[in-house]
């Protein structure tokens, strides 16, 4: 059966991926976000009934995150007008661990619409295509958080987690958690990192308010220094972000991808070996 469906933040790691999938499956999918057209801005709940509109389900994620101020008022406002508009079921990318991403989780099982919850560990890519990739091409590291193991999970295989649960109503009123198949300390990772590509990179442990220091001589906003100051302290500092699911293989019959394929993978694609530059 052919679907319309909605993907919130399409141009995202994740929403990428879920909407290459469902486009190649067959479906009719619609990718929105700021500069789309139609637009749609989680901070001007006008755009939601225009992109609503004609779908039957939707895969949302909510940027930058689920704990920020907002996202709750936002998510609220976004599943009234989805049961509105007819919608037959929503998918919500959440986050493993998160005491405010699990607020958001209840409002979406509690809307009256059909859902599945996919809650995510901490994403291999955000070393390639998000906020740490800076670090891996200037070959230094500087996080805290050192002895935090983490199961950090292939955006790839949340892609496909979504992609299949999102067409499978018998994932209905199911949250599924996605994380890697090992747990891994951002020394080992960096250690892996380096290997892959052979290249001179370096783990510098450093404190939490070190490292939002940083941020702040960079230019970035208050909002993302918070954001990154909560993740570390509150997410990677929860025992439960640790733990290592099987839902990857229950869901799609193959083992989760590990730290290794991917780094082998991403050091074949050049996106290590750039320079700085590049990527601003």
């Amino acid at each position: 059966m052919k679907h319309n469906i909605l993907v919130i933040g399409g141009t995202g790691k994740t929403g990428r991926r879920v909407a290459e999938n469902l486009t190649q499956s067959g479906h009719n999918v619609r990718v929105v976000g700021r500069k789309t057209n139609p637009a749609f801005d989680w901070e001007n709940p006008e755009t939601y009934n225009v992109a609503l509109k004609d779908m039957d389900r939707a895969y949302i994620v909510y940027y930058p995150d689920l704990a920020v101020p907002g996202s709750r008022d936002a998510i609220s406002t976004l599943t009234k007008k989805a049961l509105e508009a007819g919608l037959e079921k929503v998918v919500l990318l959440s986050g493993k661990g998160e005491t405010e991403a699990e607020a958001c989780e209840e409002i979406v099982a509690n809307s009256g619409l059909n859902y599945t919850l996919v809650r995510a560990s901490w994403f291999n890519q955000n070393f390639s295509e998000g906020a740490f990739l800076e670090f891996v091409l200037d070959g230094v590291v500087a996080l805290p958080m050192p002895e935090a193991e983490i199961p950090f999970v292939d955006v790839d295989d949340i892609a496909d987690v979504v992609s299949t649960v999102i067409l499978d109503d018998s994932y209905n009123g199911q949250t599924i958690t996605v994380t890697g198949p090992q747990k891994r300390t951002f020394k080992e990772v960096v250690e892996i990192m380096a290997e892959a590509s052979d290249k001179q990179i370096q783990f510098v442990p450093i404190s939490i308010d070190e490292f939002k220091e940083g941020m702040r001589k960079a230019g970035l906003p208050d909002s993302y220094v918070w954001l990154f100051g909560y993740l570390f302290q509150e997410v990677l500092g929860n025992a439960k972000n640790q733990e290592i699911s099987n839902d990857v293989a229950e869901v799609l019959g193959r083992p989760a991808k590990d730290f290794e394929t991917y780094a082998t993978k991403t050091a074949a694609s050049g996106v290590w070996n750039q320079s700085v530059a590049n990527t601003l």
